[in-house]
């Protein structure tokens, strides 16, 4: 059982979340996706097949989830998911796995900026502590599921750029 639904995955299931630093349109959302799936219905580790999940939020975010309770993923299965990920990048002309950038909400808009540059915007107060940052630094589906992933700013990591 290969691939399954992203909300049919356990709590402790590992997530990955990786946030594109354009909006992908309905043509590019789908060659991501039937590629990601078709990946995914053949991920293993070890030999063993990994039971896997993926949704995809916004038009700009591929969480992808594994279940190891029958099997664990490895670390050479975690670089053919981030190599097939980076090959996409690559037809696609969009970047997807750097962790770097501050993805937040402006205004209802999604912006992507330096972690550098989201500072001089809290110095400035064109951010504050209040504006929603997505989290995707999250590893686990409890944790998205709880509320973690997309939060205002003083409520995860991104609060160290008002201090």
């Amino acid at each position: 059982m290969p691939l399954t639904e992203f909300d049919q995955m356990p709590e402790d299931a590992r997530l990955w979340i990786f946030a594109a630093d354009r909006p992908l349109d309905d043509a590019e959302r789908d060659r991501l996706l039937g590629r990601v799936d078709a990946f995914l219905n053949s991920w293993a580790a070890h030999g063993a097949s990994l039971t896997a999940a993926r949704d995809w939020r916004y038009d700009r975010f591929l969480f992808i989830s594994v279940d190891e309770a029958a099997a664990g993923v490895s670390g050479c299965s975690i670089d053919a998911l981030v190599h097939d990920i980076r090959a996409l990048e690559n037809e696609l002309q969009v970047t997807l796995v750097d962790h770097a950038p501050v993805v937040f909400r402006d205004n209802g808009d999604i912006r992507r900026v330096s972690r550098q540059t989201f500072a001089e915007m809290a110095r400035a107060g064109s951010v504050t502590r209040e504006t929603p940052v997505f989290n995707n630094s999250l590893t686990t589906v409890g944790q998205l599921r709880s509320g973690g992933w997309e939060v205002p700013a003083a409520d995860s990591w991104h609060a160290r750029a008002f201090f």
